[in-house]
């Protein structure tokens, strides 16, 4: 019942199955299009924060890799396919477990709602966090051809394949008759049936539980064949991600768009051509006429500044015939039908692109816009539910088939010197605890970013005239809230003798190497780089060298050359010259003396 029922709303949403003498109302489309349209412009942004301390450069990494492979999976394209099908169907359908080898990327694929069949006590695809209502089965039918099957490489029993052809019995064969004649066309199914390498094979493909594991099948020959057969080890989820854009708990189908319009636009179109019937009636009424006064029939057709002469009193001695008007009843309905709509989808007409009618100012359609914007929030974190569940399966995937020691993925960067190339290996994209994902609305974000900015700033200004506050990571974090990436920000601030120095002793820890602390070291600096490294046995001994050696620099002080002062920013300009060039001086050792602290 419910594929007739999307059945006949698509051919409200394409408006072309209709009569040709009548006119269609367009207020799905509008409707549709401008919730459409407010959704898929706010970007989603993944980023991937660590769970362990050592983790943050792998997670940087996969922000960027997911930035890159954004555009790699086409994914701005597969968002408005499953925008639109959650909006239309109530509940769009994401399959995301094929992996490319030859780019090296995931491959997302959305599934047809008119080709889908589910678990009927299902209430989501894999339910909630103790699998509660997940759905035990799903499964999609699917046309595919034998040299499509035979690339993949998966496929077996290739030579059982029997000849499929249209049937009505078939989801994707009544999906295409649907699909055309939504649009006015007539069925075009039967021109698929076809022979040699472009024959194409029906099949049935999909989840379910086989053994105690869930299993992805694929079923050839009305079902009686098996072609495909993939376990999954580790998990019984789905590896489909689910986004609906009214959800309601408990329940499988959600609120879609055209449920809320779909009534209005049918009463609409009714009125409409209701009232360009009753135009044409006026124009062209029904008359009752006296014979003893018009003599003449052919008088009553109408022409224009026409005169018919007629016998008796007739007041003034000339008097236009009176005609019909359409009732003020018919405008007053059409408005009502219009507010409706544009209520429960949040789509008023200053979101549509149109002036609203009666008085309006400035104040008003801001008030108006803002609701808007609220209502469309509350989608759009919804909407982040699935974006999160994409992410992580996502990364599952790269988990999964990133082979150690032989996959290496290239990922382009384009920063302040442009694009440059970096090589991942696994050792940079998996964690050691799988990482959490934080999706954020780009407009919400950009707004948050924007006040804390703010409130930064006059942080900073107090900040600087603190002669030990570390000035250079505020800056850097300044940078970071203005919306700079990191190379800019290197560029702006290049890394300290320091920081670079404290980078390759990171490395040689790694190695198990000795590494000194050395008494001209920035302790304060060289614990901040250290504590980026992932938590090891060399690299606790050594910060704690560190803390002892700053212990010491203060019980001791003559043991350690004198450091320059640090430049302020509230210091005069003369004052920041000297300091500047009493930076780029040498320092000197004291020579025969060292610190007793190793590492």
């Amino acid at each position: 019942p419910k594929w007739d029922e999307w059945a006949l709303r698509y051919k409200l949403y394409n408006n072309q199955k209709r009569d040709k003498a009548s006119v269609g109302d367009n207020t799905l489309f509008t409707i549709f299009q401008t919730v459409l349209a407010a959704l898929y412009e706010d970007d989603l942004t993944a980023t991937f924060e660590p769970r362990e301390s050592g983790d943050e450069e792998i997670a940087e990494n996969l922000t960027i890799t997911a930035e890159y492979d954004y555009t790699e999976m086409e994914k701005d394209m597969l968002d408005y396919e499953w925008d639109f099908e959650a909006m239309f169907h109530g509940r769009g359908l994401c399959a995301l477990m094929e992996f490319d080898r030859d780019d090296m990327v995931p491959v997302p694929e959305i599934w047809h709602a008119m080709t889908v069949l589910r678990d009927p006590y299902a209430t989501s695809v894999n339910g909630n966090k103790k699998r509660k209502g997940a759905a035990r089965f799903l499964y999609r039918e699917n046309r595919l051809t034998k040299q499509e099957m035979e690339e993949a490489g998966t496929y077996f029993n290739l030579k059982k394949l029997k000849k499929s052809g249209v049937s009505k019995d078939s989801l994707i064969d009544e999906n295409m008759r649907i699909m055309a004649e939504a649009a006015g066309l007539s069925d075009v199914s039967k021109f698929s049936n076809l022979k040699g390498e472009n024959q194409t094979y029906r099949v049935l493909e999909g989840f379910t539980i086989h053994n105690g594991k869930r299993c992805f099948v694929t079923l050839a020959n009305d079902r009686k064949t098996v072609i495909r057969y993939v376990v999954f080890e580790d998990t019984l989820d789905i590896p489909i991600i689910d986004r609906t854009l009214y959800p309601v708990p408990n329940s499988w189908d959600s609120v879609s768009v055209p449920d809320l319009v779909e009534d209005k636009q049918r009463a609409r179109a009714v009125l409409t051509n209701l009232g360009l019937k009753a135009v044409k009636a006026s124009i062209h009424p029904m008359y009752l006429f006296d014979q003893t006064r018009v003599k003449n029939k052919a008088d009553l057709n109408f022409e224009f500044n026409k005169f018919v002469p007629v016998q008796g009193n007739v007041t003034g001695a000339v008097q236009p015939m009176q005609k019909d008007r359409i009732a003020a009843d018919v405008e007053y309905i059409l408005s009502t039908l219009s507010q409706g709509a544009e209520k429960s989808t949040a789509s008023p007409d200053v979101k549509q692109g149109g002036r609203p009618e009666g008085k309006d100012t400035a104040t008003r359609d801001a008030l108006i816009s803002q609701g808007s914007d609220t209502r469309y929030s509350l989608a759009a974190k919804i909407w982040g539910w699935s974006e999160k569940r994409f992410w992580k399966q996502w990364y599952r995937l790269y988990k999964d088939h990133f082979t150690a020691d032989i996959d290496e993925k290239s990922v382009r960067i384009t920063g302040a010197l442009g694009a440059k190339w970096r090589p991942f290996t696994r050792e940079n994209l998996i964690a050691n605890t799988d990482p959490d994902v934080s999706i954020e609305s780009r407009v919400l974000a950009e707004q948050r970013q924007f006040n804390e900015l703010q409130q930064f700033r006059g942080y900073f200004q107090a900040l600087a005239a603190d002669p030990n506050a570390n000035l250079r990571f505020a800056l850097k974090h300044m940078g970071r809230l203005s919306g700079l990436k990191q190379d800019i920000i290197n560029q702006l601030l290049p890394p300290t003798i320091d920081e670079m120095q404290a980078e390759e002793e990171n490395e040689m820890l790694r190695n198990g190497e000795k590494v000194e602390v050395l008494p001209t070291d920035d302790h304060q600096m060289h614990l901040e780089m250290h504590n980026k490294m992932e938590d090891t046995p060399q690299k606790i001994a050594h910060i704690n060298a560190h803390k002892r050696a700053m212990l010491l620099q203060k019980v001791r002080p003559e043991l350690f050359p004198q450091q320059p002062q640090r430049v302020n920013p509230s210091q005069n300009q003369g004052d920041r010259e000297i300091a500047a060039e009493t930076d780029a001086l040498p320092t000197p050792v004291p020579q025969g003396r060292s610190l007793p602290v190793t590492s």
